[in-house]
C-alpha cells in the first residue's frame, strides 16, 4: 500500500500572512455574517411563521405563501403594477438611453455641455426629484398641465388618475435615464471606425449602419442595462412612495386606487405598518426567487444576441 504524503507544514511567513489576511478581511466577513447572511436566514425562518416582531411567534408552515397567491388581492395588484413597470418601463428606458447616447456622441460644438445637462438628473437625490415631479405633474397647478392647456391639449390627471399614475413614473424614469446613457456612450466609443467605413463602402445608409453595426457592437451594454434595469424596477419604492405621500398628504401608500401599490411598497407596509414580519418575509423570498429566475433566463437568452469583444462566434 502506498503511503500518502504528509501535508506540508506552513512556514512562519505563510502563517503570518494568513493571519494578517484574516484580520484585514474580518470587517467584511463579520459585516456579511451579521448584516447579510443572518438576516437572510432569519427571514427564511420567519416566512414559515406568524411573527409580529415581538413576543408572538408560532409556525404556520406554508400558509403565508398560500394566502399570498390564493386570497390576497392587494398582493396580486402589487405584482401586476410591478410587472407593468418592468415590461413597459425597462424597454423604453433602454431605447431612450440608446438614442440619447447616439445623439450625444455626435461631434457637435458644446458636446460636453449637452452631455452634462442630460446626465445630471440621474445623479440627483430621489426624494427631491420625486417632489419636483409631484409639483410638475400636479393636476391642479402643475406646469405640465399648464403648458398642455395653453396648447389646447387634453390635461390628464397624471398622479391622481389610476390610468396615468404608472405612465407618470415611467416618464420620471426616462428623465433620469442618464446612467443608462453613460454606459451606452462608453460602449459607442469602443465601436471601431473601420466597421462603419466598411459598411459605408458597401452602400449601407445611416439606418443600416445603426442596425447592423452599432446595435450588435453595443449589445453587451444593452444586456448590462437590461439586467440592472429589471432588478431595480422589481424593487421600485422611493419615488412612488414619496409621490403618493406628497399627493395625498396622508400616510396612505399605493394611491390612486392602488395603481402605485408596487411590490416593495406592499412588503414595507406589511412589515412596518402592520408588523406582519412573517408575511413580509414570505414576500421578500418570493421576490428574491422571481428576480433570480428572470436574471438566469436573461443570461441564457443573451447567448443568442449579445456580442463581446474577442468573441469567436
Amino acid at each position: 500500500m502506498l503511503a500518502l504524503p504528509r501535508p506540508r507544514r506552513m512556514s512562519k511567513e505563510t502563517r503570518r500572512n494568513l493571519v494578517a489576511g484574516l484580520i484585514f478581511s474580518s470587517p467584511f466577513t463579520l459585516g456579511f455574517l451579521a448584516f447579510t447572511l443572518y438576516p437572510m436566514v432569519a427571514s427564511l425562518v420567519y416566512s414559515f411563521q406568524h411573527y409580529n416582531g415581538g413576543g408572538e411567534q408560532y409556525g404556520v408552515q406554508w400558509r403565508n405563501y398560500t394566502y399570498l397567491f390564493q386570497s390576497d388581492d392587494q398582493f396580486h395588484q402589487a405584482v401586476f403594477n410591478t410587472l407593468y413597470m418592468v415590461v413597459l418601463g425597462v424597454p423604453l428606458t433602454l431605447v431612450v438611453g440608446f438614442l440619447s447616447a447616439v445623439l450625444l456622441n455626435l461631434p457637435v460644438k458644446g458636446q460636453a455641455i449637452y452631455r452634462s445637462a442630460f446626465v445630471l438628473p440621474a445623479f440627483l437625490p430621489l426624494v427631491p426629484v420625486a417632489m419636483l415631479w409631484n409639483w410638475m405633474f400636479s393636476a391642479e397647478n402643475g406646469i405640465v398641465n399648464y403648458v398642455l392647456g395653453f396648447l389646447h391639449l387634453p390635461q390628464p390627471g397624471w398622479l391622481i388618475d389610476p390610468g396615468w399614475s404608472k405612465p407618470s413614473l415611467i416618464l420620471l424614469n426616462l428623465w433620469t435615464v442618464g446612467t443608462v446613457t453613460i454606459i451606452y456612450l462608453a460602449a459607442l466609443q469602443d465601436v471601431p471606425e473601420a466597421l462603419y467605413e466598411a459598411a459605408e463602402l458597401d452602400g449601407a445608409g445611416w439606418w443600416s449602419r445603426l442596425r447592423h453595426v452599432t446595435l450588435p457592437m453595443v449589445s453587451s451594454a444593452s444586456f448590462f442595462n437590461l439586467i440592472t434595469g429589471v432588478v431595480a424596477t422589481f424593487q421600485i419604492f422611493a419615488t412612488a412612495y414619496v409621490i403618493t405621500l406628497n399627493t395625498y398628504n396622508q400616510n396612505v401608500v399605493g394611491q390612486p386606487q392602488g395603481s402605485m401599490m408596487f411590490y416593495l411598497i406592499y412588503l414595507w407596509q406589511q412589515a412596518f405598518t402592520y408588523a406582519r414580519i412573517g408575511y413580509a418575509s414570505a414576500m421578500a423570498w418570493l421576490l428574491f426567487v422571481a428576480i433570480m429566475i428572470v436574471t438566469v433566463a436573461l443570461f441564457i437568452g443573451s447567448r443568442r444576441w449579445v456580442y463581446y469583444a474577442g468573441d469567436a462566434r
